[in-house]
């Protein structure tokens, strides 16, 4: 069995309603479909979003790369020999991870359905009975965050992710406001998405917020700051993600050496797919960091992958797996259930495209032999 052919799709998938973090607002998010087929007939999903903020890759570049790069160097392989199909790519182009995922995603669709089982069979098996999601609040006025927020538990959510990065003194605000809304009993994770900037910023903020029993604090400084990260992680009972400052494994070794975070957050558009993401979770794990499996975000194929993933792994706690429940129309149909991802055990991803949305939503479209 060998590639035979690739379509891509460059997509924009409609949002229900604004998505709004430090660095940016969405009202569409753009991704990119691939479609690997064999030789013996069989199709493969995979999904790219990139993010332009966070690995340096965009929309159109990631397009590109593609057709005229990662996949002329792929046709021909085993969608089996997921390591060499990787160090294919790498020789190919440095970092790009996103690009490189939607191509490992589609492989991993492909394993599954050649071998007749779910992906999470193929990485060792169910190991949580479930997933449950957080409700994620984009940035918005403090009471409106907390009526939102209210709504989310009385639908059944028992844990609020809040999205902050703005202004400090209103961040404060909003969190606390949260807080009070739903309760003492909800989960509260916080975000900043690097919108604090620096330690200084980040201690003051966190000093502000230590008795709103926040599960943890994810990525309060720059990227590439990891020696603030790990002084604030000394200075505060608040346990301390890092996100944005961890793609692969050579700032995973970084961040356990300076004792940089209590809890990684993994994403298959940071990493490279699902193949290096096991990699960093085995690390994680070596080092006694929790694992969350986090989004850009994807539609039902990205965001299938990473269930597979999450559930598949011990060392994973938490997911943000959230695409497919924020997107007006999506290309797949993974499903939701109050506050659980169903997760098919189908062969491969288990995820069924419709391909006449696809057709819809594509802005461009290539097809490489």
């Amino acid at each position: 069995m060998k590639i035979k052919s690739v379509q891509i799709h460059a997509i924009r998938l409609p949002l229900l309603r604004p998505f709004i973090v430090a660095y940016a607002s969405y009202y569409e998010m753009p991704s990119i479909i691939v479609k690997i087929e064999t030789d013996n007939g069989l199709i493969g999903y995979g999904e790219s979003v990139p993010d332009q903020h966070v690995t340096g890759e965009t929309w159109e570049s990631t397009y590109a790369l593609l057709i005229h790069n990662l996949i002329p160097a792929i046709i021909g392989e085993h969608p089996f020999a997921i390591e060499r199909i990787h160090d294919l790519m790498n020789q190919c182009v440095y970092q790009a991870p996103a690009a490189k995922a939607a191509i490992d995603i589609a492989c991993y669709d492909l394993m599954g359905k050649v071998a007749g089982q779910p992906v999470y069979h193929l990485l060792g098996g169910k190991y949580h009975p479930t997933l449950s999601l957080p409700y994620v609040l984009s940035i918005l006025a403090p009471e409106i965050m907390a009526e939102e927020a209210k709504q989310a538990v009385a639908s059944g959510f028992d844990s609020i992710k809040i999205k902050v990065g703005a202004d400090l003194v209103t961040d404060i605000q909003r969190i606390r406001a949260v807080r009070d809304a739903v309760g003492p009993a909800i989960k509260l994770r916080v975000d900043a998405n690097q919108g604090w900037v620096n330690r200084t910023n980040s201690l003051l903020a966190l000093s502000q917020i230590e008795d709103c029993q926040i599960d943890w604090m994810e990525q309060p400084v720059v990227a590439d700051d990891l020696e603030a990260l790990a002084d604030i992680r000394r200075q505060t009972t608040i346990p301390i993600m890092v996100d944005e400052g961890l793609l692969g494994p050579r700032e995973m070794r970084e961040v356990i050496t300076k004792k940089a975070a209590d809890k990684v957050n993994i994403k298959l558009m940071k990493c490279g797919g699902i193949y290096p993401a096991s990699k960093l979770v085995h690390q994680a794990e070596m080092a006694g960091m929790e694992c969350q499996i986090g989004s850009m975000p994807e539609s039902s194929i990205g965001s299938a992958a990473g269930a597979h993933l999450s559930i598949a792994k011990k060392n994973i706690i938490s997911n943000e797996l959230a695409g497919p429940f924020i997107f007006a129309k999506d290309v797949g149909n993974l499903t939701c259930r109050g506050n659980q991802i169903i997760l098919s055990d189908k062969p491969g991803l288990g995820i069924e495209v419709d391909e006449a949305v696809l057709a819809e939503l594509t802005v461009m479209s290539e097809k490489i032999h």
